[in-house]
């Protein structure tokens, strides 16, 4: 496999950029002021931060969950990331107490893992499937977080003796009784780590996890699951389809591209490549979700993507933008903008309510609540999984809430990356940046209301020479760039539009995306949507609800794709959101459950929303693929 390899790429890190105004600003607003504070309360009421003082006892409630540290951790490093623009005093002390905890429960070796400190303390490292090093994973990435954005450093100095006991324990003694993480996350946790000390160990340790994984005769795997559902059936640089768990995978495939960059490694990039490309092109639903089952939250085979029963978990699409930001970094294409975009708008987005405190696990494409009802009254063990129907404030495994806090909060990381003398747009937003090229110092100021609208204007408040390379995204049929008022053209390389020039302060670039809406239909082999169409507008995948359409029988309506919708706006739950209205038809109702086939058909009018903006209003039935005349 050939592609575009440079390992020049860098990230736009969060200190180099701010998000101004537009979509994402309001999302942010909404996060913190309303989701940080309503998940501490969820997680204050279920007994997460009374476990860090560690004072558990059997017969006592409360008894600490082996991933409860994982919510807290995420937790602090999505706030930490909103610190980092605005000092909050009374946020930080609720931090600073949880550091405390920690630092009071911390064995002297080093060890911090609540559950096997009062559960079952004989059983350390003992069994992979427990997420010990999962857990260890997001303590690093929230003490790195909380330490750049405050100053203070008890947490990351935790995390340090922690991580040093790991090293010891599993690459250099080998003492533990397995060798690779069961749940993925430290690998990647490790680099973050390796980058923010300069110390060697610990990618080395990263290096370790994923050289041993698919390697060791230890890595036990759950008695339901086999190797695949933990990505250990093969050597990671032998795996070129996506296997089992989600999450997981995504976690590791995002540690792979990060050792692929820091080491300059072709087998490692053409792994990750073969893995980008099995997802994107026979492994994803249109909204940006992966994992097609709940048994194991997990990929299936190609081209099976259900409906009713998608599991799409939130954070998988997470772990998803988080892979295709490294793979931006390792092959300059605008491919990996266009996937993250898609996940971040549709079904990241659709994790979170509008009101910013409730939150959803899975994210499917079609909704029927006679389904859910007449599934909820059998007996258990004749009920099907289906998805809810309306999001919850806290999960038992919630995982998704605070990883929603600290992907908002940290979203002006995939607004550019650079690269030589380029400047690579990535992800459109309203936001300033000072990105370093060189010896140059490049300020940039983009304003945007997309994704609305396609306009993007960016203005250069710096002198200097370099690239801008514009990403076109993949569903714009047409743009127009100007530069200063004045149209040009440009070469379109890898879906980037190249800016080579010697630009003066107050230039400014214009960038007009053509936004038409268009109808999508899937491969003939995804069987659960044949003859059906999608609707796009930009990166929004659309869907409709019954409460905007009088409770007509969404799945039986046909949509012209040749017609042309009109465009409107709905107010959810007091955000105004784009809207379309789409003319369609519809079969007349018959008695009796077959007739001989009629072509006649009503006319209707479908009002669709953003996808991410359903289930807003109370439970009602949703539809994204509809049938195409």
């Amino acid at each position: 496999m050939c592609f575009m390899r440079k390992y020049s790429g860098r990230p736009v890190e969060l200190d180099e950029v701010v998000v101004t105004d537009g979509f994402w600003k309001k999302e942010q607003e909404l996060v913190e002021n309303t989701t940080i504070g309503a998940v501490y309360d969820r997680f204050e009421e279920t007994g997460r931060f009374e476990a860090l003082k560690c004072e558990w006892k059997e017969g006592m409630p409360g008894k600490p969950h082996i991933f409860w540290e994982s919510d807290i951790t995420k937790w602090i490093e999505g706030a930490a990331y909103f610190l980092s623009k605005k000092r909050d005093p009374v946020l930080e002390e609720k931090i600073d107490i949880l550091v405390d905890r920690m630092e009071r429960y911390q064995d002297e070796d080093g060890y911090l893992n609540v559950y096997f400190t009062v559960v079952e303390p004989g059983e350390r490292f003992v069994r992979r499937t427990d997420h010990e090093l999962y857990c260890a994973g997001h303590l690093i990435e929230g003490a790195i977080a909380y330490a750049k954005a405050t100053g203070k450093t008890k947490m990351l100095d935790i995390a340090v003796k922690y991580i040093d006991l790991i090293d010891r324990v599993f690459r250099i003694e080998h003492s533990a009784a397995f060798d690779t993480p069961g749940h993925e996350e430290i690998e990647l946790a490790l680099v973050k780590l390796y980058r923010y000390t300069g110390k060697e160990r610990y990618k080395l340790l990263a290096e370790y996890f994923l050289d041993m994984r698919g390697k060791s005769a230890r890595d036990s795997t759950y008695d339901f699951a086999d190797q695949e559902h933990m990505q250990s059936h093969l050597p990671v640089r032998d795996q070129k389809t996506a296997e089992g768990h989600c999450v997981r995978a995504l976690y590791l495939y995002s540690a792979m591209a990060d050792m692929a960059m820091l080491n300059s490694e072709d087998a490692l990039a053409e792994a990750c490549q073969a893995l980008f490309e099995n997802i994107t092109e026979k492994r994803i639903y249109i909204t940006g979700g992966i994992g097609s089952t709940y048994r194991g939250e997990s990929f299936t085979f190609d081209y099976d993507l259900p409906e009713y029963t998608a599991y799409n978990e939130t954070c998988a699409s997470i772990a998803l933008t988080m892979f295709c930001k490294r793979m931006w970094l390792i092959e300059a294409d605008g491919k990996y903008a266009d996937w993250a975009e898609r996940a971040l708008y549709n079904t990241v987005l659709g994790g979170i309510s509008l009101a910013g405190d409730s939150f959803y696990y899975e994210n499917p494409l079609a909704a029927d609540p006679r389904r859910n009802r007449f599934n909820s009254s059998r007996a258990q063990g004749l009920r099907e999984h289906l998805p809810i129907l309306e999001r919850v404030k806290v999960f038992d495994c919630s995982c998704c809430p605070p990883n929603l806090i600290r992907m908002i909060g940290s979203i002006g990381e995939y607004m550019y990356s650079s690269s030589g003398d380029t400047i690579y747009t990535q992800c459109y937003m309203s936001g300033d940046a000072g990105i370093c090229l060189g010896d140059q110092l490049i300020r940039l100021s983009q304003r945007t209301e997309y994704p609305m609208d396609g306009r993007v204007e960016i203005e250069v408040e710096t002198k200097g020479v370099f690239k801008l390379a514009l990403r076109i995204p993949n569903w714009c049929s047409d743009h127009r760039i100007m530069v200063n008022g004045e149209q040009c053209s440009c070469d379109i390389w890898h879906s980037y539009a190249i800016l080579d020039r010697s630009w003066e302060k107050g230039d400014r670039v214009e960038l007009i995306l053509k936004m038409d809406t268009l109808f999508v239909e899937a491969n003939r082999d995804v069987v659960d949507v044949a003859g059906r169409v999608a609707v796009m507008r930009g990166p929004l995948v659309y869907c409709a609800e019954g409460i905007d359409n009088e409770d007509l029988p969404l799945r039986d309506i046909r949509l012209d794709p040749g017609a042309l919708p009109a465009l409107g706006t709905r107010v959810i739950a007091g955000r105004t959101l784009p809207s379309l209205v789409l003319e369609g038809t519809l079969r007349p109702e018959m008695q009796g459950l077959y007739r001989r086939y009629t072509r006649n058909r009503e006319k209707i009018s479908l009002t669709m929303i953003p996808y991410f903006a359903w289930a807003n209003r109370g439970i009602t039935e949703m539809n994204t693929w509809f049938l195409a005349d």
